[in-house]
């Protein structure tokens, strides 16, 4: 490991980021590095602005991957090998405008069914039906399920934050069944090798690839045309809680999301509201 890089990662333990944003930082200035062929620390701030236009113009990188990118190599420039390069304080991502695609209660139950490993199934309907993201679902522990209260305990959600999710009584019943196939005594999806008696002993949950491989098999398979990936069933699980009559303010707090606005973009993706609306005119203009 590069002096550099151990530096790096040392600064940003400092700095409190999760262990998946460190490792994003990270992997974003090791591309950086191969991208010229150098040490990050001997390029000009001409280089790197050459780099920026590379990434945005020839790479086509969508504004949120932009974004991540940006700070990574900001984190860098200003804390690890500082640099007072007026490229790094002119930065700026448009936010972005496009709306996510989601799913109809159906098209989940489709989906998740289409899987053909049971495990797997179970993780993709927890995931879904609790709201939780990807590393969320599989970080899950058996200590997190609190079957009196009937909730599940998410620690360490994005931006280190814990919350309290309500538990359907449908999952807790799926996970009951799927704990007595492994017994894991920690984790509620631990990595699998071919060997069936390997995942009560493991150490280690389910790795993301996994499951993300999964989703993209089976979209194909089923010919979905939408732009579906793991946090399109987080969109879904909130979008049908709006429809259900659900209240924003504790989709919020369901979601993790620090401010009201990051929850409101889903009002725009139902029409449910609209039509309560236009009956409640309609009537209230009755003659």
């Amino acid at each position: 490991m590069s002096t550099l890089r151990q530096k790096m990662i040392q600064d940003l333990q400092l700095a409190g980021l999760s262990d998946e944003t460190q490792a994003r930082y990270v992997r974003s200035v090791r591309q950086l590095a191969e991208h010229f062929h150098t040490s990050p620390d001997r390029l000009t701030e001409k280089q790197l602005r050459e780099y920026f236009l590379y990434l945005k113009n020839e790479r086509k990188y969508s504004p949120g991957t932009l974004r991540c990118v940006y700070a990574a190599l900001k984190f860098l420039y200003t804390r690890t090998a500082p640099r007072e390069w007026p490229t790094l304080a002119n930065l700026k991502v448009p936010p972005q405008k496009s709306l996510p695609d989601v799913l109809s209660v159906q098209e989940v139950r489709r989906l998740i069914g289409a899987v053909r490993k049971d495990y797997l199934r179970v993780y993709l309907w927890t995931v879904y039906s609790c709201g939780l993201r990807l590393s969320e679902g599989l970080q899950l522990q058996v200590r997190d399920i609190d079957k009196e209260r009937m909730l599940v305990h998410v620690h360490r959600g994005k931006g280190g934050k814990d919350r309290y999710v309500p538990l359907p009584p449908a999952t807790l019943a799926l996970l009951r069944q799927h704990w007595i196939t492994h017994r894991n005594p920690v984790w509620l999806f631990p990595s699998k090798t071919r060997r069936a008696e390997s995942a009560r002993a493991a150490t280690q949950p389910l790795a993301k690839g996994v499951v993300q491989s999964a989703i993209r098999k089976v979209v194909g398979q089923l010919g979905i045309q939408k732009r579906v990936s793991m946090h399109t069933l987080r969109h879904s699980y909130a979008t049908h809680l709006l429809e259900a009559g659900v209240n924003l303010r504790l989709i919020q707090k369901y979601l993790g999301h620090s401010h009201l606005q990051t929850t409101m973009v889903y009002l725009h993706l139902t029409n449910v509201g609209e039509e309560q609306a236009r009956a409640a005119i309609n009537k209230l203009m009755e003659q």
